[in-house]
């Protein structure tokens, strides 16, 4: 008979698992945590709501600009707001392992047979997750401000993938400088350090010929100009020229992410 191991209230039974089975019963536990603290997720829409409806009225007299396209600016406005929304949510998804940290689950992971990238793969899928639904409801919310979606819904399903690569490279992360700091503050400090200059050094708000040199310089490198671009591509229906650069790109970036986060892990263990 196997042995079975509770892991924060979830009973899993690793001997006879495989990676599948260990990475669903991880995302189920997380999954449940999200239910049970729904809030989270709820409040962290409230700010794209704000961006869409403030931003979208303060500049909409920018849209008659042909840098614009003439499709107005909250058409692309939307697909900044979208990306912004899982950039923030991402930059946060280590916050839940400096939890486990402290109540002591982290340590209960690490002495099972649990695969440590089954742990970081089920907390990642649980994020995308929300992530995914938290972006259907920025994109209902701006076909709501009067933001029109010409690529139809393949093109929604492109920017929806989009955003979760960059989802992808944020949570890995933020996972990764929480098992490495193991401080909430730390964390919140190094998040505000890099999500803020990451949207506004990019083309979230204002195409590139709107801004100064240098910020075009670094927004042309900027992965979230890259997501930005493509879901707005994706969107509008008409996909940048260099848009298979930049896909590469963010998927290069998501895996460097992930690897970054399973080393961290290990890391961890080794220190306790």
């Amino acid at each position: 008979m196997s042995a079975t191991i509770a892991l924060g209230g979830l009973v899993v039974a690793p001997t006879g698992a495989g990676w599948l089975s260990q990475t669903g019963q991880v995302l189920r536990r997380w999954l449940i945590a999200s239910i049970r603290q729904v809030w989270g997720p709820a409040m962290a829409l409230i700010q794209p709501v704000i961006w869409i409806v403030l931003f979208g009225a303060v500049f909409h007299a920018l849209g008659a600009l042909p840098q614009f396209g003439g499709a107005g600016y909250i058409d692309y406005l939307v697909p900044g707001i979208l990306m912004m929304t899982v950039l923030y949510s991402g930059a946060w998804a280590g916050t839940g392992y400096i939890d486990d940290i402290a109540s002591g689950v982290m340590d209960q992971y690490l002495t099972s047979p649990v695969s440590r990238s089954a742990i970081i793969a089920g907390q990642l899928l649980q994020q995308l997750i929300v992530n995914v639904a938290q972006s259907l409801v920025v994109l209902g919310i701006g076909a709501l401000a009067g933001a029109r979606y010409p690529g139809g819904v393949l093109g929604m399903l492109a920017a929806l993938g989009v955003a979760t690569i960059l989802a992808t490279i944020f949570c890995c992360c933020s996972t990764a400088v929480a098992l490495t700091t193991r401080n909430q503050i730390a964390l919140i400090s190094l998040s505000q350090l890099i999500v803020l200059p990451a949207t506004f050094l990019s083309t979230t708000m204002m195409p590139a010929s709107l801004t100064p040199e240098w910020v075009q310089a670094v927004s042309r490198w900027n992965p979230m100009t890259w997501a930005v671009e493509l879901g707005r591509g994706g969107l509008s229906g008409a996909y940048p020229a260099d848009g298979w650069w930049q896909l590469i790109g963010l998927v290069v970036l998501a895996v460097l992410a992930f690897t970054w986060a399973l080393r961290s892990i290990r890391a961890y263990q080794r220190s306790i």
